[in-house]
Protein backbone atom coordinates (compact mmCIF):
# COMPACT_ATOMS: atom_id res chain seq x y z
CA UNK A 1 0.00 0.00 0.00
CA UNK A 2 2.93 2.34 0.69
CA UNK A 3 4.26 1.72 -2.83
CA UNK A 4 0.82 2.34 -4.36
CA UNK A 5 0.53 5.63 -2.50
CA UNK A 6 4.02 6.63 -3.59
CA UNK A 7 3.28 5.86 -7.25
CA UNK A 8 0.21 8.08 -7.06
CA UNK A 9 2.27 10.92 -5.54
CA UNK A 10 4.92 10.61 -8.25
CA UNK A 11 2.29 10.51 -11.00
CA UNK A 12 0.54 13.63 -9.68
CA UNK A 13 3.86 15.43 -9.28
CA UNK A 14 5.03 14.61 -12.81
CA UNK A 15 1.66 15.60 -14.26
CA UNK A 16 1.74 18.98 -12.54
CA UNK A 17 5.33 19.77 -13.44
CA UNK A 18 5.44 18.28 -16.92
CA UNK A 19 8.40 16.16 -15.88
CA UNK A 20 8.94 12.75 -17.46
CA UNK A 21 8.90 9.90 -14.96
CA UNK A 22 12.29 8.69 -16.17
CA UNK A 23 13.74 12.15 -15.52
CA UNK A 24 12.09 12.23 -12.09
CA UNK A 25 13.79 8.94 -11.23
CA UNK A 26 17.19 10.25 -12.28
CA UNK A 27 16.83 13.45 -10.30
CA UNK A 28 15.29 11.94 -7.18
CA UNK A 29 17.24 8.69 -6.75
CA UNK A 30 19.68 8.65 -9.70
CA UNK A 31 17.74 5.85 -11.44
CA UNK A 32 15.81 6.55 -14.64
CA UNK A 33 14.00 3.20 -14.40
CA UNK A 34 12.93 3.72 -10.79
CA UNK A 35 9.22 4.35 -11.46
CA UNK A 36 8.94 1.50 -13.95
CA UNK A 37 10.53 -0.88 -11.46
CA UNK A 38 7.93 0.09 -8.86
CA UNK A 39 5.09 -0.55 -11.32
CA UNK A 40 6.53 -3.95 -12.15
CA UNK A 41 6.29 -4.94 -8.49
CA UNK A 42 9.75 -3.85 -7.32
CA UNK A 43 10.37 -3.24 -3.65
CA UNK A 44 11.52 -0.03 -2.02
CA UNK A 45 13.48 0.61 1.15
CA UNK A 46 12.45 3.09 3.81
CA UNK A 47 15.47 5.23 3.00
CA UNK A 48 14.55 5.45 -0.70
CA UNK A 49 10.95 6.26 0.18
CA UNK A 50 12.08 9.15 2.35
CA UNK A 51 14.49 10.32 -0.35
CA UNK A 52 11.73 10.45 -2.98
CA UNK A 53 9.26 12.28 -0.77
CA UNK A 54 11.97 14.68 0.35
CA UNK A 55 12.71 15.52 -3.28
CA UNK A 56 9.03 16.20 -3.98
CA UNK A 57 8.72 18.35 -0.86
CA UNK A 58 11.85 20.40 -1.50
CA UNK A 59 11.36 20.94 -5.23
CA UNK A 60 7.78 22.11 -5.71
CA UNK A 61 6.89 23.37 -9.13
CA UNK A 62 3.74 25.40 -9.89
CA UNK A 63 1.17 23.85 -12.22
CA UNK A 64 1.62 24.93 -15.82
CA UNK A 65 5.33 25.71 -15.53
CA UNK A 66 6.93 25.04 -18.91
CA UNK A 67 10.54 24.64 -17.83
CA UNK A 68 11.80 21.39 -16.38
CA UNK A 69 14.53 23.23 -14.48
CA UNK A 70 14.99 22.31 -10.87
CA UNK A 71 16.98 23.80 -8.05
CA UNK A 72 19.11 20.96 -6.79
CA UNK A 73 20.42 21.68 -3.33
CA UNK A 74 23.44 19.55 -2.51
CA UNK A 75 24.57 21.89 0.28
CA UNK A 76 22.45 20.85 3.27
CA UNK A 77 23.94 23.56 5.46
CA UNK A 78 22.68 26.27 3.18
CA UNK A 79 26.04 28.05 3.38
CA UNK A 80 26.82 27.41 -0.28
CA UNK A 81 24.79 29.18 -2.96
CA UNK A 82 22.52 26.77 -4.77
CA UNK A 83 22.99 26.75 -8.55
CA UNK A 84 20.08 26.29 -10.93
CA UNK A 85 20.65 23.11 -12.91
CA UNK A 86 18.59 21.91 -15.84
CA UNK A 87 17.23 18.36 -15.68
CA UNK A 88 19.50 17.40 -18.56
CA UNK A 89 22.60 18.56 -16.70
CA UNK A 90 23.22 15.27 -14.95
CA UNK A 91 25.20 12.42 -16.43
CA UNK A 92 23.96 8.83 -16.26
CA UNK A 93 25.95 8.30 -13.06
CA UNK A 94 24.51 11.33 -11.32
CA UNK A 95 27.51 13.73 -11.54
CA UNK A 96 26.66 17.28 -12.58
CA UNK A 97 27.81 18.22 -16.07
CA UNK A 98 28.85 21.74 -17.06
CA UNK A 99 25.96 24.08 -16.42
CA UNK A 100 23.90 25.25 -19.35
CA UNK A 101 21.05 27.74 -19.27
CA UNK A 102 17.68 26.15 -18.64
CA UNK A 103 15.66 26.22 -21.84
CA UNK A 104 11.88 26.06 -21.82
CA UNK A 105 10.43 22.94 -23.40
CA UNK A 106 6.95 21.56 -23.88
CA UNK A 107 6.15 18.68 -21.51
CA UNK A 108 6.06 15.23 -23.05
CA UNK A 109 2.29 14.83 -22.97
CA UNK A 110 2.34 11.27 -24.23
CA UNK A 111 4.62 10.07 -21.46
CA UNK A 112 3.14 12.03 -18.58
CA UNK A 113 -0.47 11.24 -19.43
CA UNK A 114 -0.03 7.56 -20.20
CA UNK A 115 2.60 6.81 -17.55
CA UNK A 116 5.53 6.11 -19.84
CA UNK A 117 3.73 4.52 -22.77
CA UNK A 118 4.71 0.86 -22.70
CA UNK A 119 5.66 -1.50 -25.51
CA UNK A 120 2.47 -3.56 -25.31
CA UNK A 121 0.21 -0.50 -25.47
CA UNK A 122 1.71 0.68 -28.76
CA UNK A 123 -0.57 -0.52 -31.54
CA UNK A 124 1.84 0.41 -34.32
CA UNK A 125 4.69 -1.65 -32.87
CA UNK A 126 2.39 -4.59 -32.18
CA UNK A 127 0.77 -4.70 -35.61
CA UNK A 128 4.08 -4.30 -37.43
CA UNK A 129 5.54 -7.15 -35.39
CA UNK A 130 2.55 -9.43 -35.99
CA UNK A 131 2.60 -8.85 -39.73
CA UNK A 132 6.35 -9.18 -40.27
CA UNK A 133 7.07 -12.25 -38.09
CA UNK A 134 5.87 -15.84 -38.05
CA UNK A 135 5.47 -15.98 -34.25
CA UNK A 136 1.68 -16.38 -34.28
CA UNK A 137 1.86 -19.30 -36.72
CA UNK A 138 4.63 -21.05 -34.83
CA UNK A 139 2.97 -20.57 -31.43
CA UNK A 140 -0.27 -22.02 -32.81
CA UNK A 141 1.66 -25.07 -34.03
CA UNK A 142 3.21 -25.47 -30.56
CA UNK A 143 -0.23 -25.27 -28.93
CA UNK A 144 -1.60 -27.84 -31.40
CA UNK A 145 1.05 -30.29 -30.17
CA UNK A 146 -0.74 -30.40 -26.81
CA UNK A 147 -4.06 -31.51 -28.30
CA UNK A 148 -2.97 -35.15 -28.39
CA UNK A 149 -2.47 -35.01 -24.61
CA UNK A 150 -5.97 -33.74 -23.81
CA UNK A 151 -8.57 -35.96 -22.18
CA UNK A 152 -11.80 -33.94 -22.52
CA UNK A 153 -14.86 -34.81 -20.48
CA UNK A 154 -18.52 -34.23 -21.40
CA UNK A 155 -20.21 -32.02 -22.24
CA UNK A 156 -17.45 -30.12 -24.11
CA UNK A 157 -13.78 -29.44 -24.69
CA UNK A 158 -12.99 -26.40 -22.57
CA UNK A 159 -10.27 -23.91 -23.63
CA UNK A 160 -9.08 -20.65 -22.07
CA UNK A 161 -6.82 -18.16 -23.89
CA UNK A 162 -5.12 -15.82 -21.39
CA UNK A 163 -4.60 -12.92 -23.79
CA UNK A 164 -6.10 -13.53 -27.20
CA UNK A 165 -4.44 -10.57 -28.93
CA UNK A 166 -5.59 -10.27 -32.53
CA UNK A 167 -7.02 -13.80 -32.45
CA UNK A 168 -4.55 -15.36 -34.89
CA UNK A 169 -3.24 -18.00 -32.49
CA UNK A 170 -6.62 -18.94 -31.05
CA UNK A 171 -8.45 -19.28 -34.38
CA UNK A 172 -5.61 -21.43 -35.75
CA UNK A 173 -5.87 -23.61 -32.65
CA UNK A 174 -9.64 -23.84 -33.09
CA UNK A 175 -9.08 -25.14 -36.64
CA UNK A 176 -6.69 -27.77 -35.30
CA UNK A 177 -9.23 -28.72 -32.64
CA UNK A 178 -11.95 -29.13 -35.24
CA UNK A 179 -9.64 -31.41 -37.18
CA UNK A 180 -9.01 -33.59 -34.11
CA UNK A 181 -12.36 -33.32 -32.28
CA UNK A 182 -14.67 -32.84 -35.24
CA UNK A 183 -17.97 -33.66 -33.55
CA UNK A 184 -17.32 -32.55 -29.97
CA UNK A 185 -18.84 -29.30 -28.62
CA UNK A 186 -16.23 -26.62 -28.04
CA UNK A 187 -16.30 -24.06 -25.20
CA UNK A 188 -13.73 -21.28 -25.67
CA UNK A 189 -13.15 -18.40 -23.24
CA UNK A 190 -10.69 -15.65 -24.13
CA UNK A 191 -9.38 -12.64 -22.23
CA UNK A 192 -8.52 -9.33 -23.90
CA UNK A 193 -8.72 -5.75 -22.68
CA UNK A 194 -7.83 -4.02 -25.96
CA UNK A 195 -10.89 -2.98 -27.94
CA UNK A 196 -8.97 -3.11 -31.24
CA UNK A 197 -7.78 -6.66 -30.54
CA UNK A 198 -11.32 -7.73 -29.69
CA UNK A 199 -12.49 -6.39 -33.05
CA UNK A 200 -9.69 -8.20 -34.89
CA UNK A 201 -10.51 -11.44 -33.08
CA UNK A 202 -14.23 -11.25 -33.82
CA UNK A 203 -13.45 -10.66 -37.51
CA UNK A 204 -11.87 -14.13 -37.62
CA UNK A 205 -14.81 -15.99 -36.04
CA UNK A 206 -17.52 -16.33 -38.72
CA UNK A 207 -15.84 -19.26 -40.49
CA UNK A 208 -15.27 -20.99 -37.11
CA UNK A 209 -19.00 -21.01 -36.41
CA UNK A 210 -19.67 -22.28 -39.92
CA UNK A 211 -17.15 -25.15 -39.81
CA UNK A 212 -17.70 -26.10 -36.15
CA UNK A 213 -21.31 -25.14 -35.36
CA UNK A 214 -21.29 -26.63 -31.85
CA UNK A 215 -19.07 -23.81 -30.56
CA UNK A 216 -19.62 -21.43 -27.66
CA UNK A 217 -17.21 -18.49 -27.81
CA UNK A 218 -16.78 -16.13 -24.86
CA UNK A 219 -14.58 -13.05 -24.62
CA UNK A 220 -14.09 -10.88 -21.52
CA UNK A 221 -11.94 -8.01 -20.30
CA UNK A 222 -11.58 -9.23 -16.69
CA UNK A 223 -8.33 -9.84 -14.78
CA UNK A 224 -6.46 -13.14 -14.77
CA UNK A 225 -7.88 -14.01 -11.35
CA UNK A 226 -11.44 -13.36 -12.61
CA UNK A 227 -11.60 -14.20 -16.31
CA UNK A 228 -11.52 -18.04 -16.15
CA UNK A 229 -14.61 -17.99 -13.91
CA UNK A 230 -16.25 -14.92 -15.54
CA UNK A 231 -16.90 -13.50 -12.08
CA UNK A 232 -15.49 -10.15 -10.82
CA UNK A 233 -14.04 -10.40 -7.34
CA UNK A 234 -15.05 -7.00 -6.01
CA UNK A 235 -18.67 -6.26 -5.13
CA UNK A 236 -18.68 -2.96 -7.02
CA UNK A 237 -17.38 -4.60 -10.20
CA UNK A 238 -19.85 -7.47 -9.89
CA UNK A 239 -22.79 -5.08 -9.67
CA UNK A 240 -21.65 -3.25 -12.81
CA UNK A 241 -21.00 -6.42 -14.85
CA UNK A 242 -22.25 -6.27 -18.43
CA UNK A 243 -23.29 -9.69 -19.75
CA UNK A 244 -24.36 -9.95 -23.40
CA UNK A 245 -25.35 -13.02 -25.43
CA UNK A 246 -25.44 -13.14 -29.22
CA UNK A 247 -27.40 -16.07 -30.65
CA UNK A 248 -26.40 -16.24 -34.31
CA UNK A 249 -29.12 -16.93 -36.83
CA UNK A 250 -28.62 -18.22 -40.37
CA UNK A 251 -26.25 -20.88 -41.66
CA UNK A 252 -23.50 -19.14 -43.67
CA UNK A 253 -20.31 -17.33 -42.76
CA UNK A 254 -21.78 -14.21 -44.34
CA UNK A 255 -24.82 -14.37 -42.04
CA UNK A 256 -22.58 -14.71 -39.01
CA UNK A 257 -20.24 -11.95 -40.14
CA UNK A 258 -23.09 -9.46 -40.49
CA UNK A 259 -24.34 -10.13 -36.96
CA UNK A 260 -20.88 -10.09 -35.37
CA UNK A 261 -20.00 -6.84 -37.15
CA UNK A 262 -23.19 -5.32 -35.75
CA UNK A 263 -21.63 -5.66 -32.28
CA UNK A 264 -19.37 -2.64 -32.89
CA UNK A 265 -21.56 -0.10 -31.01
CA UNK A 266 -21.82 -2.51 -28.06
CA UNK A 267 -18.04 -2.94 -27.96
CA UNK A 268 -17.38 0.78 -28.21
CA UNK A 269 -19.73 1.42 -25.30
CA UNK A 270 -18.64 -1.37 -22.97
CA UNK A 271 -15.03 -2.32 -23.84
CA UNK A 272 -13.46 0.74 -22.31
CA UNK A 273 -10.18 0.79 -20.44
CA UNK A 274 -8.38 3.32 -18.30
CA UNK A 275 -4.96 3.52 -16.69
CA UNK A 276 -4.58 2.19 -13.17
CA UNK A 277 -3.61 4.94 -10.73
CA UNK A 278 -1.32 2.56 -8.87
CA UNK A 279 0.23 0.27 -11.50
CA UNK A 280 -0.12 2.31 -14.69
CA UNK A 281 -1.49 -0.76 -16.48
CA UNK A 282 -4.71 -0.69 -18.51
CA UNK A 283 -7.74 -1.82 -16.49
CA UNK A 284 -11.38 -2.20 -17.43
CA UNK A 285 -13.84 0.54 -16.57
CA UNK A 286 -16.67 -2.00 -16.54
CA UNK A 287 -16.31 -5.80 -16.50
CA UNK A 288 -17.88 -7.20 -19.64
CA UNK A 289 -18.67 -10.68 -20.95
CA UNK A 290 -19.71 -11.41 -24.53
CA UNK A 291 -21.10 -14.88 -25.31
CA UNK A 292 -21.62 -16.02 -28.92
CA UNK A 293 -23.14 -19.27 -30.23
CA UNK A 294 -25.37 -20.50 -33.05
CA UNK A 295 -29.10 -20.38 -32.39
CA UNK A 296 -29.77 -23.59 -34.35
CA UNK A 297 -27.46 -25.43 -31.89
CA UNK A 298 -28.71 -23.77 -28.72
CA UNK A 299 -30.54 -26.88 -27.54
CA UNK A 300 -27.39 -28.99 -27.84
CA UNK A 301 -25.20 -26.26 -26.29
CA UNK A 302 -27.48 -25.44 -23.36
CA UNK A 303 -25.30 -27.29 -20.78
CA UNK A 304 -22.25 -25.43 -22.11
CA UNK A 305 -23.50 -21.86 -22.46
CA UNK A 306 -22.22 -19.99 -19.37
CA UNK A 307 -24.69 -18.41 -16.97
CA UNK A 308 -24.09 -15.18 -15.17
CA UNK A 309 -22.76 -15.91 -11.69
CA UNK A 310 -22.78 -19.68 -12.18
CA UNK A 311 -19.76 -20.47 -14.36
CA UNK A 312 -17.11 -23.08 -13.62
CA UNK A 313 -13.57 -23.18 -14.98
CA UNK A 314 -12.15 -26.75 -15.19
CA UNK A 315 -10.38 -26.13 -18.50
CA UNK A 316 -8.84 -28.87 -20.58
CA UNK A 317 -6.38 -26.42 -22.14
CA UNK A 318 -5.11 -23.02 -21.01
CA UNK A 319 -3.01 -20.98 -23.47
CA UNK A 320 -0.70 -18.44 -21.79
CA UNK A 321 1.40 -16.96 -24.59
CA UNK A 322 3.41 -13.89 -23.53
CA UNK A 323 1.00 -13.07 -20.67
CA UNK A 324 3.43 -11.01 -18.57
CA UNK A 325 6.12 -8.39 -18.84
CA UNK A 326 9.61 -9.90 -19.17
CA UNK A 327 11.21 -7.61 -16.60
CA UNK A 328 8.49 -8.12 -13.99
CA UNK A 329 9.63 -9.88 -10.79
CA UNK A 330 9.30 -13.64 -11.03
CA UNK A 331 7.07 -13.65 -7.95
CA UNK A 332 4.68 -11.25 -9.70
CA UNK A 333 4.51 -13.46 -12.82
CA UNK A 334 3.84 -16.52 -10.70
CA UNK A 335 1.34 -15.11 -8.20
CA UNK A 336 -0.65 -12.72 -10.40
CA UNK A 337 -0.71 -14.58 -13.71
CA UNK A 338 0.27 -18.25 -13.85
CA UNK A 339 -0.96 -19.44 -10.44
CA UNK A 340 -4.60 -18.31 -11.01
CA UNK A 341 -4.57 -19.93 -14.44
CA UNK A 342 -3.22 -23.20 -12.99
CA UNK A 343 -6.07 -23.22 -10.47
CA UNK A 344 -8.52 -23.02 -13.38
CA UNK A 345 -7.40 -26.36 -14.84
CA UNK A 346 -9.79 -29.29 -14.74
CA UNK A 347 -8.70 -32.89 -14.11
CA UNK A 348 -6.23 -33.84 -16.84
CA UNK A 349 -6.06 -30.22 -18.01
CA UNK A 350 -2.88 -28.66 -19.39
CA UNK A 351 -1.56 -25.09 -19.19
CA UNK A 352 0.92 -24.19 -21.92
CA UNK A 353 3.04 -21.15 -21.09
CA UNK A 354 5.19 -19.38 -23.67
CA UNK A 355 7.53 -16.42 -23.32
CA UNK A 356 10.57 -14.96 -25.08
CA UNK A 357 13.87 -16.71 -24.46
CA UNK A 358 16.62 -14.54 -25.96
CA UNK A 359 20.00 -15.74 -27.19
CA UNK A 360 19.09 -14.82 -30.78
CA UNK A 361 19.98 -12.19 -33.42
CA UNK A 362 17.18 -9.98 -32.08
CA UNK A 363 19.02 -9.68 -28.76
CA UNK A 364 22.26 -8.95 -30.62
CA UNK A 365 20.60 -5.91 -32.18
CA UNK A 366 19.64 -4.59 -28.75
CA UNK A 367 23.09 -5.23 -27.33
CA UNK A 368 24.61 -3.36 -30.26
CA UNK A 369 22.90 -0.25 -28.88
CA UNK A 370 22.74 -1.08 -25.18
CA UNK A 371 25.75 -3.29 -24.32
CA UNK A 372 24.85 -5.91 -21.74
CA UNK A 373 21.10 -5.51 -22.33
CA UNK A 374 19.18 -8.65 -21.33
CA UNK A 375 15.44 -8.32 -20.69
CA UNK A 376 15.03 -12.10 -20.39
CA UNK A 377 15.44 -12.16 -16.62
CA UNK A 378 13.75 -15.44 -15.70
CA UNK A 379 13.70 -18.74 -17.54
CA UNK A 380 11.01 -21.41 -17.33
CA UNK A 381 12.79 -23.26 -14.51
CA UNK A 382 12.79 -20.21 -12.22
CA UNK A 383 9.20 -19.40 -13.08
CA UNK A 384 7.90 -22.90 -12.36
CA UNK A 385 9.65 -22.92 -8.98
CA UNK A 386 7.98 -19.61 -8.13
CA UNK A 387 4.58 -20.95 -9.25
CA UNK A 388 4.99 -23.96 -6.96
CA UNK A 389 5.71 -21.68 -4.02
CA UNK A 390 2.73 -19.47 -4.84
CA UNK A 391 0.28 -22.38 -5.15
CA UNK A 392 1.51 -23.95 -1.89
CA UNK A 393 -0.66 -27.00 -1.08
CA UNK A 394 -2.59 -26.87 -4.34
CA UNK A 395 0.62 -27.72 -6.22
CA UNK A 396 0.31 -31.36 -5.15
CA UNK A 397 -2.47 -31.72 -7.73
CA UNK A 398 -0.17 -30.57 -10.54
CA UNK A 399 2.82 -31.65 -12.61
CA UNK A 400 5.36 -29.00 -13.60
CA UNK A 401 7.08 -29.81 -16.89
CA UNK A 402 10.01 -27.65 -18.04
CA UNK A 403 11.17 -30.20 -20.64
CA UNK A 404 14.56 -30.27 -22.34
CA UNK A 405 15.64 -27.34 -24.50
CA UNK A 406 15.10 -29.36 -27.67
CA UNK A 407 11.37 -29.53 -26.95
CA UNK A 408 10.87 -26.34 -24.98
CA UNK A 409 12.69 -23.79 -27.15
CA UNK A 410 11.45 -23.01 -30.64
CA UNK A 411 12.27 -20.44 -33.29
CA UNK A 412 10.29 -18.04 -35.42
CA UNK A 413 11.55 -15.73 -38.17
CA UNK A 414 11.04 -12.32 -39.60
CA UNK A 415 9.56 -12.53 -43.10
CA UNK A 416 12.11 -11.40 -45.71
CA UNK A 417 12.76 -12.19 -49.35
CA UNK A 418 16.17 -13.66 -50.20
CA UNK A 419 16.99 -10.55 -52.22
CA UNK A 420 16.28 -8.22 -49.28
CA UNK A 421 19.31 -9.31 -47.23
CA UNK A 422 22.27 -8.14 -49.26
CA UNK A 423 25.05 -5.58 -49.11
CA UNK A 424 22.42 -2.89 -49.45
CA UNK A 425 19.38 -3.48 -47.23
CA UNK A 426 16.38 -1.22 -47.71
CA UNK A 427 15.44 1.19 -44.97
CA UNK A 428 11.95 -0.28 -44.67
CA UNK A 429 13.44 -3.74 -43.96
CA UNK A 430 15.82 -2.27 -41.38
CA UNK A 431 13.00 -0.39 -39.66
CA UNK A 432 10.84 -3.52 -39.54
CA UNK A 433 13.71 -5.56 -38.08
CA UNK A 434 14.49 -2.88 -35.51
CA UNK A 435 10.82 -2.68 -34.51
CA UNK A 436 10.62 -6.45 -34.08
CA UNK A 437 13.78 -6.52 -31.95
CA UNK A 438 12.66 -3.75 -29.59
CA UNK A 439 9.14 -5.20 -29.39
CA UNK A 440 10.37 -8.66 -28.40
CA UNK A 441 12.88 -7.08 -26.00
CA UNK A 442 10.11 -4.89 -24.57
CA UNK A 443 12.10 -1.65 -24.74
CA UNK A 444 10.12 1.32 -23.46
CA UNK A 445 9.51 4.34 -25.67
CA UNK A 446 11.42 6.60 -23.28
CA UNK A 447 14.60 4.62 -23.92
CA UNK A 448 14.01 4.48 -27.66
CA UNK A 449 13.81 8.26 -27.88
CA UNK A 450 17.39 8.47 -26.69
CA UNK A 451 18.84 6.43 -29.59
CA UNK A 452 16.74 7.16 -32.68
CA UNK A 453 18.10 10.66 -33.14
CA UNK A 454 20.91 9.25 -35.29
CA UNK A 455 21.37 6.28 -37.62
CA UNK A 456 23.38 4.18 -35.18
CA UNK A 457 20.43 1.87 -34.50
CA UNK A 458 19.99 1.22 -38.23
CA UNK A 459 23.68 0.43 -38.59
CA UNK A 460 23.50 -2.06 -35.71
CA UNK A 461 20.44 -3.69 -37.27
CA UNK A 462 22.07 -3.92 -40.70
CA UNK A 463 25.20 -5.50 -39.28
CA UNK A 464 23.22 -8.26 -37.53
CA UNK A 465 21.01 -8.99 -40.55
CA UNK A 466 24.01 -9.27 -42.87
CA UNK A 467 25.96 -11.43 -40.43
CA UNK A 468 23.14 -13.96 -39.98
CA UNK A 469 21.45 -13.62 -43.35
CA UNK A 470 18.13 -12.78 -41.67
CA UNK A 471 16.48 -12.25 -38.31
CA UNK A 472 14.90 -14.74 -35.95
CA UNK A 473 13.89 -15.06 -32.32
CA UNK A 474 13.53 -17.84 -29.76
CA UNK A 475 10.57 -18.54 -27.46
CA UNK A 476 10.52 -21.11 -24.69
CA UNK A 477 7.56 -23.11 -23.45
CA UNK A 478 6.57 -25.03 -20.34
CA UNK A 479 3.55 -27.08 -19.30
CA UNK A 480 1.64 -27.32 -16.02
CA UNK A 481 -0.76 -30.25 -16.03
CA UNK A 482 -3.33 -31.34 -13.48
CA UNK A 483 -3.63 -34.95 -12.36
CA UNK A 484 -6.47 -36.93 -13.84
CA UNK A 485 -9.12 -38.12 -11.41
Amino acid sequence: MEVDALLQEISDYCRQTGLAESTFGRLAVNDGKFVNRLRDGGRITTGTLQQVRSFIATHPEPRGRRSRSFIVDKAQSGAVPVPRIDAGSFSSVGRPLPLVPATPEIPDVTETKSRNFRFYDNRQKYLLFVNTCSEKWVVAQRVAMELSNLHPRPPAIRVFDAGVGDGTVLTRVMRAMHNRFTHMPLYVVSKEISLEDVRLTLDKLPDRFFEHPSTVFVITNMYYKEAPWLVPQSVSAATSLTWHELSLSGSTSHDFEQQITALQPFLAENWRASMSKTSGNPVYERPTVLVIYRDDHKFLLDPIIPRRGGTRADYDLVIASQPYRLRAPVEFKAEKVIAPLARALGPGGRLLGIHSHGGDPGLEILQGIWPGENPFKHDRHQLLKAVKRSLAGFSRHLNFNAYADARSIFRYDMHTLPSEISESIGTSTLLAAWNDAVYVGQIEDARLEEVISDRRYLDATREVLQRHGGLWFYDESYVISRHRE
